[in-house]
């Protein structure tokens, strides 16, 4: 298995403020991952999961977001696409193939993005659907609906995820709500918490 950690050094070896809190964040996220898996009884490929988890945000480093320490150069939006891009590069050059990680990355963004989303909101990103498919790209991208990089970075319920899902649209929130049920995710779910 990959070693996640030692991927993200090797990008933010100069950066350690913007990798201590991306690790932060992608650290709940696996957590939330974790609690929503076992919650659903369902089971799926761990290893997978945690460090899809550790590097879905992978591409914030080349992306202009000064309130969460980005100084790079591409929108914010991109950051999926930028993280795909980076593992498959590492991988092509240390041999190691990194795609479900990177296909991790680039379908995680929102509820996932589709061509038709892309194109009507003249989003920065190619002309393609980037929506999570596998069972682990489908639960890394609703664990990460529920914590921010901004902020004070506390977890959220989900009926304030839902508010925020509800402001990019019926199809993005109708995707979050599928998501919810493929994972048995409803207001019983507790917060990490409250564990």
């Amino acid at each position: 298995m990959i070693d996640p950690l030692s991927i993200i050094s090797h990008f933010y070896s100069d950066e350690p403020e913007l990798r201590d809190l991306m690790l932060k964040h992608a650290f709940q996220v696996r957590a939330k991952a974790r609690q929503i898996l076992a919650f659903s009884g369902l089971e799926l490929d761990c290893d997978t999961i945690s460090a899809g988890a550790l590097l879905h945000d992978i591409g914030i480093i080349r992306c202009h977001a000064p309130g969460i320490l980005c100084s790079g150069e591409l929108p914010y939006i991109a950051h999926g696409v930028a993280g795909a891009e980076m593992l498959r590069d590492y991988g092509q050059a240390h041999g190691v193939d990194l795609e479900c990680f990177a296909r991790i990355c680039e379908r995680h963004t929102g509820s996932g993005l589709t061509e038709a989303d892309i194109r009507n909101q003249d989003l920065p990103l190619p002309y393609q659907d980037f929506l999570p498919e596998t069972m682990e790209e489908i639960l890394i991208c609703l664990a990460d609906k529920f914590f921010s990089k901004s902020g004070e970075m506390k977890e959220k319920t989900l009926s304030s995820v839902r508010r925020s899902m509800e402001k990019f649209g019926e199809a993005s929130l109708d995707r979050f709500d599928q998501m919810c049920r493929l994972f048995c995710v409803d207001d019983t779910l507790p917060m990490l918490s409250e564990e």
